[in-house]
């Protein structure tokens, strides 16, 4: 029964991607928790040195070598500061948070280049322009996403990646430009519909037309350089994304939990990129929000 469990689990990192989607998007859900399957690894070592099952020991070396080679680099420690580098932070303020300005000012303490934002309200909006200001002169919203930058933007638009099923009024995502000091960025911010863990399975359609849209849109981009970032309602690994994934690079460092803020088990909120290297991610303290900021070291290609 050890050794079973043992396989089974690195059967299910190695092949997640066999498992199908068409029934419940169980495929997907799997990939969302496709880290924690090292803790049921752990939990058979436990009963293995429990039972003194040398068979069972030595068949875990097959989930453990899954999880390395897939999570592995994940946990490297962060690479020093390199040239051509950009700071961001990426964060879902919640449009039920009690402390904009607080939230605010704690991103800001990040230093970062750029700041992009979800779940902007018009009440709250002026409290995070005023406290951002200063700092990041540079700035332009669009429905409930927004982007503050220290350096200038241009080209700014919204983004077409509201699902046909949804009727009422939705705008979250915008493109911008960005005149870094290493040449022009192309930003997008988006944020994709919610997902819903069900006993039918995950319910995933309007994410997934979603991301569909914006990778259609960040793959017609004519700019070379690109970053995105936004609560993308799933994790690099699940194939709901995989529209983004094929075409934008994702973090080699860190896994950065942000959601839930109580018990973070998986990172939602993605800094992704084209023509550059996500070089570190990582969680940023609390806010008022529910979930966790995210700050990310971008390496832009020459």
């Amino acid at each position: 029964m050890l050794t079973g469990a043992a396989a089974g689990t690195a059967l299910l990192l190695a092949g997640h991607r066999l498992v199908p989607n068409q029934v419940g998007r169980l495929g997907s859900l799997l990939e969302v928790f496709l880290p924690w399957l090292g803790l049921l690894a752990a939990v058979v070592f436990g009963f293995a040195l429990w039972y003194r099952s040398a068979t069972a020991l030595v068949a875990l070396l097959l989930p453990v070598a899954a999880w390395t080679h897939h999570f592995g680099a994940l946990l490297l420690p962060a690479p020093g500061p390199g040239q051509r580098e950009l700071v961001v932070v990426q964060h879902n303020v919640s449009d039920v948070n009690p402390d904009p300005a607080g939230t605010a000012r704690a991103l800001a303490a990040a230093d970062p280049d750029l700041i992009a934002l979800q779940e902007l309200l018009p009440t709250a909006l002026p409290v995070y322009q005023e406290t951002l200001a200063a700092r990041f002169p540079h700035h332009v919203v669009r429905g409930t996403v927004g982007l503050w930058s220290k350096h200038p933007l241009t080209g700014a638009r919204p983004l077409d990646i509201k699902p046909d099923g949804i009727t009422e009024p939705w705008q979250r995502g915008l493109r911008a430009v960005v005149a870094t000091p290493y040449g022009d960025v192309a930003a997008y911010v988006a944020h994709l519909p919610s997902v819903r863990v069900r006993a039918s399975g995950l319910a995933s359609g309007w994410r997934d037309e979603s991301a569909g849209r914006l990778g259609r849109a960040v793959g017609a981009e004519p700019v070379r350089s690109v970053v995105l970032l936004g609560d993308l309602n799933g994790t690099v690994d699940d194939r709901g994304l995989r529209p983004l994934t094929a075409r934008l690079n994702t973090a080699e460092r860190g896994f950065a939990f942000s959601f839930p803020r109580a018990f973070p088990v998986a990172r939602i909120d993605q800094v992704m990129a084209r023509a550059a290297t996500v070089r570190h991610i990582r969680a940023l303290p609390a806010t008022g929000s529910d979930h966790l900021p995210v700050a990310a070291r971008i390496s832009l290609g020459r």
